[in-house]
């Protein structure tokens, strides 16, 4: 397991490098043929024009290499084609300052994105980025058309909308002085809800009494007007009409109004369509429920304002009204009842730059919904692009307000932005090829909503500058068999060969294919290379550091021999398997230096004199020195002394270095050990000198002094200091106990002393006072003597006789 582990990470090395190399070979495995094939691989890519470039065996291809590669291998500056991008500002308008209240300005006249026009020259991989300002202007014309739903039950919201002219425009005239209305109706196809009725039904489709209009699609009922009052008088004339089911018609109008322009009365401001209806929508394929089975055409068809194919086009399709809404810059606002907002909310997520608003059952709110849905709306930028080219890449950065900044999708946007407030945006256009042709293209770019653009003009650098002064049929191209351009032929069709001298026929020819082996061996090219038109063109390796040559492919330059495992040590380079050596290097691997500052001592001797210098390393002739310079003696008399210092602060913290022991004392390595018998003893591969010093405190240290093979010094110390209790403190220790001795007795006998004197004067005093006393020789009268006599009964008897 233990092996397994440093083989697998060896070979994931090598695999990761190859993968490096491979992919950073983009130009050499392109095996372009011409210049103009090498600069549309990538921008890293040049060509080299030199005619005299090419060694034996290399093949016109390796003309295209890395620039950096390009100069090592010899070809300057001057002879590289590397053609580079460009970008020039044709319109560059600034974006307009305007204060509500300054004097009025054209709508053409006002600026909100910079640039206006660009040409962009494009090199295949080298992306050209430019800066887009947008800034919100003040006091911009504002173009508002109200789509109404009149089936029948919005007839209490028709009440409400009559007086919505005048008092929108008051409301509006808070955020612009510019400001139009315009007003437009829809109901259903008059085909749809109505094939199983009667005609009678169709002139009034609403039941009892109730007086309504006929059916129809869509009508313009006002065009866009400053008049607000004109706005009520046609809204307060306009009449309910009814249908049979509740997805309403609105789609074909929406269409109407977003592409018939001259009738609605655009103008290129921001553009505010309303659409109000507590109903839901038919949308493309429930034409066919009536008949109708041809695709909306996306074309304006009014007739006295009067919507005249309902019945013969389907509703649109979701996508195509995002299209059509997109191109003509139409922000849409959907007034829609509490019961469909679910529906409007899926359907806004599909509109970019729309908004849903909840609209009350009779649209008594719908002043302050157009409000706070404009508010909305011109809060945020969101960039969109048109089609590009094949191989064309766009990429966005963004820089909002408050710092904020965005990549990716979240780069085309910004929001929150407030009137007068400025954002920009980095954009980046890449070509990763050359279209068909070279052809020019253009590409605009717009924020969502608003008319104003940046056209952008895209060139196509398809071929080198040098290729304009090419020599077609070329004597040098093999009695003109091929263009010369840019330092090669560039061979005509059927023709081969660096100088195009072989037709496609000849090249399997076995004469030829003799002029291909060296020393009439059976290797072709020495299995380094394919042999063309008689001439070897020598292989390509994955790495492109890496290359045959010769006329037989049997030279290379990555055989050398190595040191360090570098090439020639890295101080060379390789040609046919030999080091051709750097000025002040020779040897087989370029390793050895020829410089002599390396072995310079500070007396500016070589090696002190005590030496020789070597590939810029001292051979010391005296085995008693080392060093870089020959200048340490490791044995020499003075050496302990020379280091007591330095052992001692670092090794314990003590001596007159200790303060200044990492500055003064860091030369040498030390090592710690526990005991004497762990020091290193002689007889190694370098002098070695044993050091036994004292410190203050009469202390023993000890510790060795060396310098390795590496020229590294290196002190063993015995980690623990030698203070053994020697007969020196004995007559100390003997003192203080006499000392404490003496002290106790003399304390022991004034002790005594004072209470000899004070028994002594308790004693006298007893005296005293017995003399004193006077005693009373009166018997006691209750005195009972305590002696008892008795008497034997038979004393004085004589015995009996026995």
């Amino acid at each position: 397991m233990n092996l397994k582990l440093p083989l697998i990470s060896t070979l994931l090395a090598v695999i990761c490098y190859s993968s490096a190399q491979q992919e950073g070979n983009e130009c050499i495995k392109a095996n372009a043929k011409s210049c103009g094939e090498c600069i549309q691989v990538g921008a890293k890519c040049g060509w080299c024009t030199d005619p005299e470039f090419l060694k034996q065996g290399e093949a016109t291809s390796t003309r295209c290499d890395e620039l950096e590669s390009l100069r090592k291998r010899g070809c300057s500056g001057a002879k590289v084609e590397n053609p580079r991008g460009s970008q020039e500002a044709l319109k560059n308008k600034t974006v307009t300052n305007r204060n509500k209240g300054a004097k009025k300005l054209r709508p053409e006249d006002i600026t909100q994105i910079q640039p206006q026009k660009l040409t962009l020259s494009l090199r295949s991989g080298e992306p050209q980025s430019f800066n887009l300002k947008f800034k919100r202007a003040e006091d911009y014309p504002i173009d508002l058309y109200y789509l109404m739903d009149l089936s029948y039950s919005m007839k209490d919201d028709l009440e409400n909308v009559k007086n919505l002219g005048t008092q929108l425009m008051l409301e509006m005239s808070k955020i612009t002085s510019d400001f139009r209305i315009g007003f437009g109706s829809f109901v259903e196809k008059t085909v749809m809800p109505y094939i199983s009725t009667t005609p009678a039904k169709l002139l009034n489709p609403c039941t009892g009494d109730q007086n309504c209009t006929s059916p129809f699609s869509y009508k313009n009922v006002l065009k866009l007007t400053s008049n607000g009052q004109e706005f009520n008088t046609l809204v307060g004339r306009q009449q309910i009409s009814g249908n049979l089911d509740s997805p309403e018609g609105g789609f074909d109008a929406i269409m109407q109004v977003a592409v018939c322009g001259e009738h609605i009365g655009w103008r290129n401001v921001t553009r505010l369509l309303v659409f109000s209806t507590d109903a839901g929508f038919h949308f493309a394929g429930d034409g066919k429920l009536g008949g109708i089975v041809l695709p909306n055409d996306g074309k304006c068809h009014l007739e006295n304002n009067m919507y005249t194919m309902s019945h013969y086009y389907d509703y649109p399709s979701i996508a195509h009204l995002v299209q059509k809404l997109s191109d003509n810059n139409i922000q849409t606002i959907f007034a829609i009842t509490e019961e469909f907002q679910p529906v409007y909310k899926e359907l806004k997520n599909l509109i970019p730059k729309s908004a849903v608003g909840t609209l009350s059952a009779n649209s008594s709110n719908v002043i302050n919904l157009i409000i706070d849905a404009y508010n909305s709306l011109s809060s945020e930028v969101i960039l969109e692009n048109s089609k590009l080219a094949e191989g064309v890449t766009i990429a966005y950065q963004s820089r909002c307000k408050n710092g904020v900044t965005g990549e990716g999708e979240m780069g085309r946007k910004c929001s929150n932005i407030s009137i007068g407030d400025e954002v920009s945006f980095t954009i980046s256009i890449t070509a990763k090829q050359c279209p068909k042709m070279g052809k020019p293209e253009t590409i605009k770019i717009k924020p969502l909503g608003f008319t104003e653009e940046v056209e952008i003009a895209l060139n196509f650098i398809c071929e080198c500058d040098c290729h304009k002064n090419g020599t077609e049929n070329s004597d040098i191209c093999h009695k003109g068999n091929g263009t010369y351009e840019c330092g090669a032929c560039r061979c005509n069709e059927g023709r081969i060969g660096r100088h195009c001298e072989c037709s496609t026929n000849e090249v399997t020819s076995e004469d030829l294919d003799k002029n291909c082996r060296k020393d009439n061996g059976t290797d072709i090219c020495s299995n380094n290379g394919d042999c063309v038109c008689g001439t070897c063109e020598c292989k390509k390796r994955e790495n492109p550091e890496e290359r045959y040559s010769g006329k037989f492919c049997d030279c290379d330059n990555f055989n050398c021999d190595r040191s360090n495992n570098k090439l020639c040590g890295g101080h060379g380079h390789c040609e046919c398997r030999v080091c051709i050596c750097d000025a002040n290097w020779t040897g087989s691997a370029c390793d050895c230096s020829l410089d002599t500052t390396t072995c310079l001592a500070s007396n500016k001797q070589i090696c002190n004199g005590r030496g020789t210098c070597e590939c810029g390393t001292c051979k010391c002739t005296d085995p008693k020195f080392q060093g870089p310079t020959c200048e340490i003696c490791p044995t020499c008399p003075g050496v302990c002394a020379e280091h007591k210092e330095c052992v001692q602060c670092r090794a314990f913290g003590t001596g007159e270095k200790k303060e200044t022991c990492e500055r003064d004392c860091s030369y040498f390595n030390l090592i710690k050990v526990k005991d004497r018998d762990k020091l290193p003893q002689p007889g190694q591969a370098f002098p070695l000198m044993h050091c036994k010093e004292r410190d203050a405190n009469d202390c023993w240290f000890y510790y060795t002094y060396a310098v390795n093979n590496n020229t590294e010094k290196e002190v063993h110390v015995v980690e623990t200091l030698d203070c053994p209790a020697g007969p020196d403190i004995i007559p100390i220790v003997a003192g203080v106990v006499a000392g404490i001795v003496l002290i106790g007795l003399a304390l022991l006998l004034i002790w005594k002393l004072l209470m000899i004197i004070h028994d002594r004067r308790e004693f006298a005093k007893f005296e005293k006072e017995k003399m004193n006393a006077k005693w009373d020789t009166q018997d006691n009268p209750i005195y009972k003597s305590p002696i008892n006599k008795f008497q034997n009964p038979i004393y004085g008897r004589k015995a009996a006789v026995l």
